[in-house]
């Protein structure tokens, strides 16, 4: 509610901000600096989507996120600049499912044109913790529910800007045949380990919907990033699922510490397998510059850390 109650106050100060330009003859912030009259103006809630319509837009759109590289997305509040930038968008791209709801309160009061790219994914409901019911956000973390965002993008790309809709089409139907490969890839290598080692132990649950597509178990410390994480009894039931089943290999993201997790692995006799990226893309000189790169990044960390485990046991044996 915080955040929703931050927003509706920022939507009434832009009010009062643009009409006082307007009487004072002077023109409010431009949105995007580099914007071209000639393209689709789009805004996203954060650079995952931002990278997405950038792929499938190609040069007949510009797009901008509204959080940055590296933002924390859970709980951000939008500022007065945010409202402005998005105020003069021809569309908004939200992910839906909870995850930018600090944003929902904008698009209602100003009626701008949005989509949920999240719209015909199979939700999956996070597990247990004081969030268990609600429906999990992270449905870009898996390649096979990616194309689903980036269908829907083709879509409302087209439906906002019908002259270069074949376009859009076509470099959907590209990138989803990339991201299907990325997919297969990962289904292909993991299904080399022996189904009891096909365990996927994470800090934050955000990778729900790639356990899914790779059946693998999942377990994790938290259920989503908060100020309060994990509690003493969830790290101490995670250590006695990774001890109990011969788990190989923990990962953590990065935008947390890795200590619990590292405890996890020392305690339950796993390596830490590595350092996964989740709700934001890094700078561009960063591991994970562009959407289709932190999915590389991940699946492959993911099959090594898994793979190096099995190898380390079974020399063991």
């Amino acid at each position: 509610m915080r955040g929703r109650n931050a927003v509706a106050v920022m939507v009434s100060a832009l009010v009062l901000v643009t009409a006082s330009a307007c009487a004072t003859g002077a023109a409010p912030e431009a949105d995007v600096a580099s914007a071209s009259p000639d393209r689709l103006q789009v805004a996203t809630t954060f650079t995952v989507l931002a990278d997405m319509v950038k792929e499938v837009g190609g040069e007949h759109v510009d797009v901008a996120s509204i959080t940055r590289p590296g933002a924390e997305i859970h709980g951000y509040e939008p500022t007065p600049s945010d409202i402005r930038n998005a105020a003069n968008a021809d569309l908004v791209i939200v992910n839906g499912l909870g995850l930018d709801d600090w944003f929902t309160a904008f698009t209602e009061a100003s009626g701008a044109p949005h989509i949920t790219a999240t719209d015909g994914v199979e939700v999956i409901p996070i597990a247990n913790g004081e969030y268990a019911g609600y429906a999990n956000p992270h449905a870009w973390m898996a390649p096979s529910t990616g194309m689903r965002y980036v269908d829907n993008i083709a879509t409302a790309l087209s439906e906002a800007d019908p002259a270069h809709s074949a376009e859009y089409r076509a470099n959907a139907d590209a990138y989803n045949q990339r991201l299907a490969e990325l997919d297969q890839e990962l289904v292909s290598k993991l299904a080399e380990l022996p189904e009891s080692q096909r365990s996927l132990v994470t800090c934050e649950g955000a990778f729900s919907y790639l356990a899914r597509s790779a059946n693998l178990q999942e377990r994790y410390l938290w259920p989503v990033n908060a100020e309060k994480q994990s509690t003493p009894r969830r790290v101490a039931d995670v250590i006695d699922y990774v001890r109990d089943n011969s788990v190989q290999a923990v990962f953590c993201e990065s935008t947390v510490s890795p200590q619990s997790q590292q405890l996890v692995a020392d305690e339950g006799g796993a390596q830490f397998g590595g350092t996964l990226y989740v709700d934001s893309l890094s700078e561009g000189a960063g591991p994970v510059p562009t959407y289709y790169r932190l999915l590389e990044h991940d699946v492959r960390t993911i099959v090594d850390g898994l793979r190096a485990g099995s190898d380390a046991s079974q020399v063991a044996q």
